[in-house]
C-alpha cells in the first residue's frame, strides 16, 4: 500500500523527559518530569519505543459464570517511560468485547501476542501511538468474560457494565491487582484522572461506568454507543432484532474456547429477556443507563451517526437529553453516516479535538475547548455547521396536520383538520418494502396513507426528536404503526450503503511507530472517504410502535377491534434542513420490515380519524418558519 506519512512521528531525537520549567503542573520540582505544553496542548516528547508495556489482573467483585470463583479482568498497559521517574498520567481506556474476536477500528485490528510472554506486540488503534508521548498511559481493557478476562458475557447485566470500574478502583487504589505471576502491581504513576473512549459496545461500557457515579472517571467519549440495551433490541414494543439476541452478542463475542463453559449464561439470557411480547421488564431495566444519568460526574463528549442503523440515533438523544437536564458538561459530534468512528469520517479533525479535550479534561490544560459551540453537525456531505446547544437553540415543537384526501396524497398544514375531513383506511402488508412505501408519493396506494406538502417556499430546518399522533382503529386486536419522514427533492447525499463511507488503499500515519521482538507497530490507517451520489429523495427519520404497548412498554394490552385509540411514539431524532422547492412527505404504515421489525401477522386494516392526526416537527424558528416555508 501507499504510505502519505504525516508529521506526526515522534522523532527519535526528542528528549524522553521535559523539564519542569516548561511543565504546566504547578509546583513541578526541576529534576521532575513534566509535560510539555504549546499552542495549547501536550507536545509529543516522551518515548514509545521505551514505553512501559505491561498487564495486570485485577479481582472483581463478580461471578457471572456462576462457576464459585470470583472473575477477574485482564488490562493491558502502555505508559512513558516518564511515569517510573516522578511524572504522573493520566489513563485513557478503551474496554471492549471485542479485542480477541471482531477486532476494532476499521481495520478490525486485534490484540497481538506474537512470542506468548504476556506483553502485546500489536495494540489496536492510534491511541497508545499519539497519546503515550503526549504524557498518557493508555489502557485496553478485556471486558468480563473476553480475551485474558474471566467470566463469561452477560450482555449489559451488571458484571459487563461495571467492568471498567473495577479497573477504574484499582487505578485509585481501592482494590488489588496482580501481575501474571501473583506479584502486587499498584498504579502508583496515576494522577487520578481517567478517561473512557470506545465505539459501540466499547462506548457503552463507558455510558455505563459514567452512570454508576464511580470516582476517579473525569470524562467519556462514547461514539455510536448503547444507552438502552432494550431500544438496540426493541423499539416501542416492536422486537427488532429477532429472538435471543443478547444471547447470540454474548456468544459472539466470547472467545471460541470458552464457548461451551459459557453456554449456561447464555441460556439464561435467552429464557429471560422477554422476546414473546417485547416488553420492557427488569431484566431491561438493569441494561437501561438513562435513568441513571443523574449519577453522571464525567464531562461526556458525544459522537453518533444519524444514519445509524446499527446503533440507532435515539441512543445518543435520549442520553443527550437527560445528560442536559442533569447539567452535565457535554460536547456532540452529529454525522450523516452511519455507524462509523470519527477517525474515519472527519479524520484530521476529529484527532485535534479528541487531544483537545482530553488535554482539557485530563490534563488540566486550559485550552478554551469548552467556551466553544457544543455541537458540530454535519449538514451535507464533509459541510459541518457549529451550534451552541442540540437540539439548535429556536427548535420548537410544532403540530403539522396531515389533512386527508380520497383522490391523491393528503397535505401537511400547520392549520387544523376539520371533523367533517374524511376518514383514511389501509391494510397492513408485512412483506410491504421500504421502497415502495416511499415511492410514487403522490398516488394512491392500499397498503400505506401519504401525506406530501407542496414544494416549500423556503428551507425548514428541524433539529429534536419528531412525535407523530394518530386518532385510529383497528379490525383486529393487535398491530403494528410504522411512520417515515421523507425529504422529497434532487440532492448529492451521503449514501446509507456501506454506512456511508469508502475505504480506500493509501496510508496516513497519526502517531508514533516501533519495532521490537520483529514485530512493527504502527499508526498508519488507510484513509476513508464519504459515499456520495445525487437522489431524488432521502429517508429523514422514521419510528415504529407496537399497538398493544399504547399505553407503556412494560404491559401488553390487546385492542378492542373498532375501538378508536390514541396513537403516539417518537420517531428517531434528526438534524435535517429541507431545501427550498422540496416536498415533505409522511407515510404511514403497519409492519415496517425494512426497520427491522418482525412483521405483524394479523394484516390489519388500520383507519385513521382526521381529528388529531397530525406530526410535531421540531422546526428551528417554530409555527412561524413553517407558514414562511409554505405549510399554512
Amino acid at each position: 500500500m501507499v504510505r502519505a506519512r504525516r508529521l506526526f512521528a515522534v522523532s527519535a531525537s526528542l528528549a524522553l523527559i521535559a523539564t519542569a520549567a516548561v511543565a504546566t503542573g504547578a509546583g513541578a520540582a526541576a529534576d521532575e518530569p513534566a509535560i510539555v505544553v504549546e499552542d495549547g496542548v501536550t507536545q509529543p516528547v516522551f518515548g514509545y519505543d521505551d514505553a512501559i508495556r505491561e498487564r495486570v489482573f485485577i479481582t472483581s467483585p463478580y461471578d457471572s459464570d456462576g462457576d464459585g470463583v470470583v472473575d477477574v479482568i485482564s488490562v493491558d498497559i502502555m505508559r512513558p517511560a516518564a511515569s517510573e521517574q516522578g511524572l504522573k498520567v493520566p489513563v485513557i481506556m478503551d474496554p471492549s468485547p471485542y479485542y480477541s474476536t471482531l477486532g476494532r477500528g476499521n481495520e478490525s485490528e486485534l490484540k497481538v501476542d506474537l512470542d506468548g510472554d504476556g506483553l502485546l506486540d500489536r495494540w489496536p488503534l492510534f491511541y497508545d501511538n499519539y497519546f503515550v508521548p503526549r504524557g498518557y498511559a493508555i489502557v485496553l481493557m478485556d471486558m468480563i468474560g473476553t480475551s485474558n478476562s474471566t467470566g463469561c458475557p452477560t450482555t449489559g447485566d451488571v458484571s459487563d457494565n461495571l467492568s471498567p470500574k473495577v479497573v477504574i478502583d484499582w487505578l485509585n487504589g481501592r482494590i488489588p491487582g496482580v501481575d501474571k505471576d501473583g506479584n502486587e502491581v499498584v498504579a502508583d504513576w496515576h494522577n487520578g484522572r481517567t478517561g473512557l473512549i470506545g465505539k459501540s459496545y466499547d462506548g457503552t461500557l463507558a455510558n455505563a461506568t459514567a452512570a454508576s457515579g464511580v470516582e476517579g472517571m473525569s470524562t467519556i467519549v462514547p461514539i455510536s454507543a448503547i444507552s438502552s440495551w432494550y431500544d438496540y433490541t426493541r423499539s416501542n414494543g416492536v422486537v427488532t432484532r429477532g429472538n435471543s439476541y443478547p444471547s447470540s452478542l454474548s456468544n459472539t463475542v466470547t472467545n471460541p474456547s470458552r464457548r461451551e463453559h459459557c453456554r449456561p449464561v447464555r441460556d439464561t439470557l435467552a429464557a429471560t429477556d422477554g422476546d414473546e411480547t417485547g416488553d420492557y421488564t427488569p431484566f431491561w431495566r438493569i441494561r437501561d443507563y438513562n435513568p441513571d444519568a443523574g449519577n453522571v460526574t464525567a464531562s461526556v463528549f458525544v459522537v453518533h451517526g444519524i444514519n445509524d442503523e446499527n446503533v440507532r440515533p435515539d441512543h445518543f438523544s435520549k442520553w443527550w437529553y437527560e445528560l442536559a437536564e442533569n447539567d452535565v458538561p457535554r460536547k456532540l459530534w452529529l454525522t450523516q453516516t452511519g455507524h462509523i468512528d470519527p477517525f474515519d469520517f472527519r479524520r484530521a479533525e476529529w484527532v485535534d479535538e479528541l487531544h483537545r479535550w482530553f488535554d482539557f479534561w485530563l490534563q488540566d490544560v486550559d485550552n478554551g475547548i469548552m467556551d466553544e459551540p457544543i455541537a458540530d453537525i454535519e449538514r451535507a456531505p464533509d459541510v459541518w455547521a457549529e451550534y451552541n446547544d442540540w437540539p439548535v437553540p429556536g427548535a420548537r415543537e410544532t403540530r403539522l396536520w396531515l389533512q386527508p384526501s380520497t383522490t391523491t396524497a393528503g397535505r401537511l398544514s400547520v392549520t387544523p383538520n376539520r371533523p367533517s375531513d374524511p376518514s383514511l383506511s389501509f391494510v397492513d402488508d408485512p412483506a410491504q418494502r421500504e421502497a415502495t412505501m416511499v415511492g410514487n408519493e403522490l398516488a394512491l396506494q392500499p397498503n400505506r396513507i401519504a401525506y406530501v406538502s407542496e414544494p416549500l417556499t423556503a428551507p425548514l430546518h428541524i433539529s429534536g426528536t419528531p412525535r407523530v399522533h394518530l386518532d385510529a382503529s383497528v379490525s383486529t386486536t393487535d398491530t403494528n404503526f410504522g411512520v417515515i419522514l421523507v425529504d422529497y427533492g434532487p440532492a448529492e447525499r451521503v449514501q446509507r450503503a456501506g454506512d456511508g463511507v469508502i475505504t480506500g488503499t493509501v496510508e496516513d500515519c497519526w502517531g508514533a511507530t516501533a519495532t521490537w521482538g520483529g514485530y512493527a507497530e504502527d499508526a498508519c490507517y488507510r484513509q476513508v472517504t464519504k459515499r456520495v451520489a445525487l437522489t431524488e429523495r432521502e429517508v429523514v427519520t422514521k419510528g415504529i410502535l407496537d399497538a398493544v404497548n399504547l399505553r407503556d412498554y412494560t404491559t401488553a394490552t390487546a385492542l378492542v377491534p373498532g375501538r378508536p385509540y390514541t396513537v403516539d411514539f417518537p420517531l428517531l431524532p434528526e438534524d435535517y434542513v429541507f431545501p427550498a422547492g422540496h416536498r415533505i412527505g409522511v407515510i404511514i404504515v403497519g409492519s415496517y420490515r425494512d426497520y427491522g421489525s418482525q412483521a405483524d401477522p394479523n394484516q390489519a386494516t388500520i383507519t385513521l380519524d382526521p381529528v388529531r392526526t397530525l406530526i410535531d416537527l421540531p422546526i428551528v424558528g417554530g409555527r412561524n418558519a413553517a407558514v414562511a416555508a409554505g405549510l399554512e
